[in-house]
């Protein structure tokens, strides 16, 4: 499960990292090193321009948390955080958006939490741990899923509130650090396959899955963290200084 993670780096470097060509300066979200499930976060995604019908590259907020077209209360998004890969192409929630509406998720790294037993002087708590590549600057993007849901109470497919966009993130059996951590983590996209994983045309199942890859190679450091990333409120970049 990847359940928090950390977005802090700025649109104006998203969008040229990912070769971004639609994107709204004007539409802020503020770094993020604590970002949790129903957030507003950062996706890299390909959709049509309704003028020109041209296919752009998009830099836009998504709620975290994904809301199938055919749920009739979007709170279920919240126990949607996460599609596996091992069954994401065939459950009803996720298989139409693994085959047309794929995105990227940028991230700096993602946490994960072992439990420590209890002792005569200490109550059981768990530890969270920051995961992150071990070299580079690039960061991660992880394989993310959208999808639209319509809201009905609301008047008019163009009026504010009318439509809702919200992702999920891919997950696999951990290896490497993070392993040693948590038995899920996310999986990413390698810069290569950008293109092919974004491109809505492209829409194989087994191709598709040939392109989600371990995060860094696998060569990931796993560091122990304040205790305060276990409340969602506090955020700030102090919470990736080792604990």
């Amino acid at each position: 499960m990847c359940g928090r993670y950390v977005s802090a780096r700025r649109p104006e470097d998203l969008a040229q990292q990912f070769r971004v060509t639609e994107w709204n300066p004007e539409t802020l979200l503020a770094p993020n090193w604590n970002v949790a499930p129903t957030n507003q976060v950062w996706s890299v995604l390909e959709g049509v321009d309704r003028e020109t019908g041209a296919l752009e590259r998009q830099l836009r907020p998504l709620r975290w948390g994904l809301v199938p077209s055919w749920a009739k209360d979007p709170a279920i998004g919240s126990k949607m955080i996460n599609a596996r890969m091992e069954t994401v192409h065939e459950k009803p929630a996720y298989r139409r958006a693994f085959t047309r509406r794929r995105c990227l998720l940028p991230a700096d790294g993602f946490y994960e939490w072992v439990p420590v037993p209890a002792t005569e002087d200490r109550k059981a708590y768990k530890q969270p741990y920051f995961i992150s590549p071990e070299a580079g600057d690039q960061g991660m993007a992880f394989a993310g899923l959208y999808e639209w849901w319509r809201n009905k109470e609301v008047a008019g497919d163009d009026a504010p509130g009318a439509w809702l966009a919200t992702c999920t993130i891919i997950t696999t059996e951990a290896t490497d650090a993070a392993g040693r951590v948590h038995p899920r983590m996310p999986l990413t996209i390698a810069a290569a396959d950008y293109d092919a994983w974004l491109d809505p045309e492209h829409q194989d199942p087994d191709e598709l899955r040939a392109l989600l890859t371990a995060p860094a190679d696998g060569r990931l450091s796993a560091r122990p963290v304040s205790l305060q990333v276990n409340n969602v409120r506090n955020n700030r970049p102090e919470l990736l200084d080792e604990a």
